[in-house]
């Protein structure tokens, strides 16, 4: 399809990362309220062939209509890479960038920090002179609840003002350093606008079944693993502490549904046209803490499958409770959470029953 009509260039949204977890489900949002979207994504965090389209974006566009799909595009490459970002900028008449692109991995940040910086910050600043080069002055930026300094139950929930820093790894340290970044960008220069939404743990699935989390390797997060342990691809769930000060002695988090935070970008996008200038943050929770075992429990209900558990000791880092105040998204952003736990666990196994082994079927070769 042509991108350009009678020499006009088409508006359309840039979505950095937009074949991962958050971002796909962002795009379907995207193209569902008819935006035209351009996804820039180098797949190191996705499941594909070389040369061909990922599983993600294939399923994007059996998702939406086939008039919405038409206003899907795909980009191969580093959201970092200079020719890549010129030949975006030239081709769209791009409104905003929605950021979500980098490495996400907690533990492999603490063995390759370099990488991480790397990739993460020094992207970003790529990514930024080239928005400014083009006069693209309008972002959302995929920011996370890992700023924020570990804080006594006291001083729960989390608000946008509680303290940032001391960042238990490194993969947290570059999104607070890209932060710091965006407020210093927008100081310098007014006409700028970056709302940075923090988002807590989002789980779940779209309930189509067809997007959902497909991590590489052994998941990092509990959510994954547990369904992976249900479809049979794991043995059993290790909980890592058993002796919390909480409800049940487990850890307790902040759950969002996925296709909420999708929404929120949405959300975001639409305050911008009202936002007059300057840095915002957002935190995206559901504003109440679960349990690890109150999650499983959950998942159990919804799934009909027993999770064997396996106690272990706590890990280094790990703290009892952590979950945020999302007041600030529902007065500015008019979002809140409308999916529950339940939603996010069934969400999440019909994805996991459909696709036992994650997008790797899709990635055959004919």
């Amino acid at each position: 399809m042509e991108k350009q009509m009678n020499g006009l260039k088409h508006r359309a949204i840039l979505v950095t990362g937009g074949a991962g977890f958050i971002g796909s489900h962002t795009v379907v949002e995207l193209l569902e309220e008819n935006r035209a979207v351009v996804v820039v994504d180098n797949l190191s965090n996705a499941a594909s062939l070389k040369g061909s389209l990922p599983p993600a974006i294939v399923r994007i566009k059996e998702i939406v209509t086939a008039e919405q799909s038409e206003k899907l595009y795909f980009r191969e490459g580093n959201y970092g890479d200079t020719d890549i970002l010129k030949g975006i900028f030239q081709e769209f008449e791009i409104e905003a960038v929605i950021h979500f692109a980098g490495f996400k991995a907690v533990g492999e940040s603490k063995r390759l920090p370099l990488m991480y910086y790397r990739n993460n910050v020094a992207g970003t600043l790529y990514l930024v002179k080239a928005m400014e080069e083009n006069g693209v002055k309008n972002m959302i930026f995929s920011s996370s609840a890992t700023v924020y300094a570990e804080a006594p139950q006291e001083k729960l929930p989390l608000v946008e003002d509680s303290p940032v820093g001391n960042c238990t790894c490194p993969y947290a340290s570059t999104k607070l350093f890209i932060e710091t970044i965006l407020k210093d960008v927008v100081q310098a220069d007014p006409a700028w606008k970056v709302l940075s939404l923090r988002y807590f743990n989002p789980v779940g699935a779209h309930h189509s079944g067809k997007l959902g989390e497909d991590p590489k390797g052994i998941p990092n997060n509990l959510m994954p693993y547990i369904a992976q342990v249900a479809v049979g691809r794991r043995k059993h769930l290790n909980v890592y502490g058993t002796d919390f000060s909480t409800v049940d002695g487990t850890g307790v988090r902040d759950y969002v549904h996925v296709v909420d935070v999708a929404k929120g970008h949405t959300a975001a996008l639409s305050a911008l046209s009202s936002f007059k200038s300057g840095f915002r943050a957002y935190n995206l929770g559901s504003g109440k803490g679960t349990s690890v075992l109150e999650m499983v429990s959950a998942f159990e209900k919804a799934s009909g499958v027993q999770i064997p558990i396996v106690e272990a000791n706590r890990r280094p880092g790990d703290t009892a409770i952590f979950y945020c105040d999302p007041q600030r998204a529902l007065k500015e952003l008019g979002w809140k959470t409308e999916r529950s736990v339940h939603d996010m666990c069934e969400d999440l196994w019909r994805f996991q029953k459909k696709n036992p082994n994650g997008y790797v079927s899709d990635c055959k070769e004919n």
